[in-house]
């Protein structure tokens, strides 16, 4: 059986209840795995169902890429992908997990459209780093030792992927696609260069990270838990890993990854520049942690010839070791869109109109800023104010109403309103930057012990003399340190019901 709890969430979006009133807020999880993955055991349809149990009304699935998933598995999940579209009422995109060449893991996500498998094929075929690295691979044999191999020829390998796509995006019949970094800060691989590379070599397809990883229950203790971080962030800087890193930016930090929630880190120096760059949060779903259930057919032989593990097998025993929380369950992406469709769930990811939250902390949040008269505009928007004026900024929270996976109802404690001034593109000798001191936060409001119904706070900045972003984040305050910010997660020791955050994408704010 598969042990997961009511959704704190309902499964009927929420309004934003903004002036516009142009967009209701609807849940998802763009990294889940199935039997398809080397190292996952779930089918499609247990992991649509499971999402729609959980209150998810979009998720992607992104099996694993490589030489033996590329041969055959996008084409036999094809048609179970269609089937679980028919049998539960939620948006299930079709992609894949990419192992970028010279570097980490991407969610691609295309659109649901007769062509989509085939562009998923040919872009694997072509470009994965396992298929690349494989003694098999159709477009020469080893073109790079290893995946995750660092060096120029790895990373250009990368940006050629994202040349590729972004013209056959332009010239074929899908016509858009999303990719988002998975687990950036897990290994150290992924370094401020390579982000920057990928944002310019694909802007408006390549537009993020996650910025909270899944894997959460993995630092719950054995034996029913690994012990291990959250996340599985507890690796060392390795032979390819950015040397700029210390060793507190491969844990998580409250759960999220450590270029998030660092204030003034790599995360706040991307924004910086002024360009779009949005954060996710997602199960990275493979095994949920008290399950009965185990794998079909675990030898690597039968993955390879039949291209999945099999129907997972029921045995009536809670295994030890596993670190999931079913889609939905824990993790959330919350996107703000007109309608529930894939196109345009899509184009909310885009322009970064998106929330996370972790363990149901809140129904929903939106934040406003504005300039002059009017709504004003929210996450991921940007609005204009005449030099010297003043930016209103206003937070409004919806409270969680029922109790989550831990049985308890959580209450957000406190909401920082952070802003960091907007310098602009980094030079290129540069582009290993990764700090943004001047990244602050002005303005903390405390949420009353009995404080029960919609939360709104308010804060004007005044005298706004250069270009800035605004952003905003929430906690329960259980673990957070006097000022406020996230403490790094101890390795075997985080209990993830214990400690939860909410994380807002930035609003920009020119001056003229």
């Amino acid at each position: 059986m598969h042990s997961h709890a009511p959704s704190p969430l309902p499964p009927d979006p929420i309004s934003a209840d903004g002036d516009d009133r142009d967009f209701a807020w609807y849940a998802g999880d763009h990294h889940i795995h199935t039997t398809f993955s080397r190292d996952a055991m779930y089918s499609v349809d247990d992991q649509v169902r499971r999402a729609r149990e959980c209150g998810l009304d979009w998720m992607v699935i992104t099996d694993h890429g490589g030489p033996d998933h590329a041969k055959q598995s996008v084409a036999l999940q094809t048609p179970l992908i269609a089937e679980a579209r028919r049998r539960h009422p939620v948006l299930v995109f079709q992609g894949m997990e990419w192992n970028i060449p010279g570097a980490e893991h991407a969610t691609f996500i295309a659109p649901e459209h007769e062509d989509t498998p085939d562009l998923l094929q040919r872009f694997e075929r072509a470009f994965d780093g396992d298929v690349l690295a494989a003694r098999q691979n159709p477009t020469g044999p080893r073109l790079i030792e290893h995946s995750v191999q660092g060096g120029p020829e790895a990373e250009q390998l990368g940006l050629d992927a994202l040349a590729w796509l972004v013209e056959e995006l332009r010239t074929g019949t899908v016509g858009e696609a999303l990719v988002l970094s998975n687990h950036p800060m897990r290994t150290g691989r992924v370094s401020p260069s390579k982000v920057r590379g990928w944002r310019d070599a694909a802007p408006g397809v390549f537009v993020g990270w996650e910025g909270a990883p899944g894997h959460q229950a993995a630092a719950l203790p054995a034996p029913l838990g690994r012990g291990r971080g959250r996340g599985q962030y507890d690796e060392s800087p390795g032979k390819w890993s950015f040397p700029g890193y210390d060793l507190d930016q491969y844990r998580t930090w409250g759960g999220f990854d450590a270029a998030t929630a660092r204030m003034g880190g790599l995360w706040d120096a991307l924004l910086a520049e002024g360009l779009p760059w949005w954060i996710t949060a997602n199960s990275d779903n493979h095994f949920d942690i008290g399950d009965t259930v185990r794998v079909g057919n675990p030898s690597r032989e039968h993955y390879r010839e039949h291209g999945s593990r099999g129907e997972p097998v029921e045995t009536g025993v809670v295994q030890h070791g596993y670190v999931d929380f079913a889609p939905g369950f824990y993790s959330r992406t919350c996107v703000g869109s007109p309608a529930r469709d894939y196109r345009s769930v899509m184009a909310a990811l885009r322009s970064g109109r998106v929330f996370v939250v972790h363990g149901g902390l809140v129904r929903a949040v939106e934040g406003r800023v504005r300039t002059g008269p009017g709504p004003g505009v929210t996450f991921g928007a940007r609005t204009t104010v005449e030099r010297g004026g003043d930016v209103e900024v206003e937070l409004r929270v919806d409270p969680a109403t029922a109790p989550n996976g831990s049985g308890q109802v959580p209450r957000s404690a406190r909401w920082d309103v952070i802003v960091g001034t907007v310098t602009g593109r980094v030079a290129d000798t540069d582009r290993d930057l990764f700090e943004a001191p001047g990244t602050r936060v002005v303005e903390s409001f405390e949420v009353p012990a009995r404080a029960s119904g919609r939360q709104v706070f308010r804060t004007t900045l005044r005298g706004v003399a250069d270009p800035l972003y605004v952003r905003f984040r929430g906690s329960d305050g259980r673990h957070a340190d006097a000022d406020g910010h996230p403490r790094v997660d101890r390795i075997g020791d985080s209990d993830p019901w214990d400690d939860l955050w909410c994380y807002t994408n930035p609003v920009f704010v020119d001056v003229r």
